[in-house]
């Protein structure tokens, strides 16, 4: 199995479990989160969704390129990445608090997923960062479109995205796409986080959920993350992206 669902007084922790391959993702782990996702949906009983990664070295390096390299074309690239697109929005859309726990490095759609999510606690090692640019295509699972939405200064959320690459826990955290950084153990920072969140009726959570979402459908979230996703797969055809991606598969053997 290459995740885990644990459920622990109203918290469901879904991690992913592949830190042999840096916590990546493949169509096995988009299953998984499918799985929890429509849990949460039919089950009034779960407080808080937490997203980690297994180990200290990832919270998740994005999709598995050694297993969707073989794509090659603008339809077939637009197949996997509308796929995950869709499970990303169903994940921001929830009716729940999610928390992304990020143990270790977030990068290319590990971030996207850590920004789909509505708090980001890093631990004090951890470097996150958009590097999808270094492959020559776009964010392409929505992650740009909720960056903009994340309260941070628009020149910050576009040069992160533009310049492609890592940035510590620390400038995270004072750009404010970090709620906190921790340092020790991921367990007892998540339950300092929701300490006083747990003191609330969840009816209060869902209640100033629907106002965010409520914000969102008029401002066709969706429609919006879907183009950005278009944009990726066009890229994802081009000769650069290709190149790009053989050199990246060379260096990894």
């Amino acid at each position: 199995m290459v995740y885990k669902i644990e459920k622990n007084e109203g918290v469901i922790t879904f991690t992913i479990d592949r830190a042999e391959k840096r916590n990546a993702i493949n169509d096995e782990v988009m299953e998984g989160f499918k799985k929890v996702i429509t849990y949460i949906k039919e089950h009034n009983d779960v407080r808080f969704l937490v997203i980690t990664g297994s180990g200290e070295q990832a919270f998740c390096s994005g999709g598995d390129l050694s297993e969707f390299h073989f794509l090659k074309t603008e339809a077939e690239a637009f197949g996997m990445l509308s796929k995950m697109g869709n499970i990303l929005y169903d994940l921001a859309t929830l009716h729940v608090p999610t928390i992304a726990l990020i143990n270790g490095a977030a990068v290319g759609g590990g971030c996207e997923i850590a920004t789909a999510c509505d708090f980001r606690l890093v631990a004090s090692h951890a470097k996150c960062g958009f590097i999808q640019g270094t492959l020559s295509i776009t964010s392409g699972w929505g992650g740009g479109t909720y960056l903009f939405e994340r309260g941070l200064r628009h020149d910050q959320a576009l040069k992160m995205l533009i310049e492609s690459k890592k940035y510590d826990a620390q400038l995270l955290y004072e750009m404010g796409w970090a709620m906190g950084v921790f340092e020790g153990s991921k367990e007892q920072a998540l339950e300092a986080f929701i300490g006083d969140m747990r003191n609330i009726h969840p009816d209060v959570h869902r209640a100033y959920k629907e106002i965010e979402l409520r914000k969102w459908k008029e401002k066709n979230m969706y429609e919006r993350v879907m183009e950005e996703i278009r944009l990726c797969a066009k890229l994802w055809e081009s000769d650069a992206h290709n190149e790009a991606v053989a050199r990246f598969l060379n260096k990894t053997k």
